[in-house]
């Protein structure tokens, strides 16, 4: 019993101090002191519940005030629409609907000249569900195997290819972190590009650190496909009207497209420590039975590598073919 309240006491001031200390998006002093505060009656709580037991019961009831007192603020903190973005995430996708039409609005399209030097532009585009041909995993690493970046990409035909990136929408100044993203520190954004802009900037833009490109195509019948780009419409349309928050484990790049394929496909795949280790999500997808099985899967992703086709030229309007050569 003892173990477990001293458990329940250093995991309930770790959180409760991290959450004071970054604060609503931003981390200020005033956000320091208090965690401080946060930190030193946690602290004292547990050495006295070793040392003191005469007065654990008072320091006890603190604590637990307290650590209430932060949740209920935390839980208060609303996401928002209306903030500094970054250049990158100013604006927000949209689509409307008219029945197998599906026109989307504020698709990115950057020009490059590095990665943190590029010239804006947004197009629409409509859409015809009856040419959906099928759907690309893009797969992003930058940090060993175990962590990926996954972008989905629709293949409409005619080099006519639609990628939506699922990522945190940051203020201007703001870096990311994967702590931070437990904490209700960025809103969720799908960012619905041009495969020149958010593959060509991870294959030829991106130096510190650099980014390897995997492409895969998913087997999966048109219906499948066509059900899974609806859901993200819907989903599209909703973060438009609602902002929600990002989390680092339940709602980031792999973890939101497993719910969404879970709601719209009854034949999904099941769940897998694969998935939250997304590095391992085109390997997961291969066993079972989703990717081309004529190949060893060693094979298929030594085919997959997207970089050596583009490096050393500029992007060009034929991107999405030459990365499919």
């Amino acid at each position: 019993m003892l173990f477990i309240l001293i458990l329940w006491l250093i995991s309930t001031t770790v959180w409760a101090t991290l959450a004071v200390y970054l604060g609503n998006s931003q981390s200020e002093t005033v956000h320091l002191i208090f965690s401080a505060i946060v930190a030193l009656i946690g602290l004292t709580a547990v050495v006295t519940l070793l040392f003191i037991p005469s007065i654990r019961n008072w320091l006890l009831s603190i604590h637990g005030i307290v650590f209430l007192v932060v949740l209920l603020w935390w839980l208060n903190i609303q996401p928002s629409n209306d903030r500094n973005w970054q250049a990158d995430v100013s604006k927000l996708p949209y689509a409307s609907i008219e029945s197998n039409l599906i026109t989307v609005h504020d698709i990115r399209n950057f020009s490059y000249r590095s990665e943190f030097d590029y010239s804006p532009n947004y197009y629409d585009k409509t859409f015809d569900l009856n040419k959906l041909k099928g759907v690309d995993l893009f797969a992003v690493y930058w940090m060993g195997p175990a962590v990926a970046h996954i972008i989905m990409s629709f293949d409409f035909g005619e080099n006519n290819h639609l990628a939506v990136s699922i990522e945190t929408r940051k203020e201007e100044g703001e870096d990311y972190s994967n702590l931070k993203g437990f904490f209700r520190q960025y809103e969720l954004m799908y960012i619905v590009a041009d495969e020149r802009d958010v593959i060509g900037l991870r294959t030829n833009y991106r130096q510190n650190p650099t980014e390897q490109v995997y492409r895969y195509r998913i087997k999966a019948p048109k219906e499948y496909v066509k059900r899974l780009f609806l859901g993200y419409i819907d989903n599209i349309n909703k973060l438009y009207k609602k902002p929600v928050f990002y989390n680092s484990l339940l709602s980031n790049c792999t973890t939101s497209i497993w719910l969404q394929t879970r709601v719209v496909n009854p034949g999904h795949i099941p769940f897998s420590w694969k998935i939250l280790l997304s590095g391992y999500v085109p390997e997961y997808l291969y066993e079972s039975g989703r990717l081309n099985q004529q190949l060893s899967f060693a094979e298929l992703r030594d085919n997959a590598y997207v970089n050596p086709l583009t490096q050393g030229q500029e992007i060009s309007p034929l991107f999405s073919r030459i990365i499919r050569k």
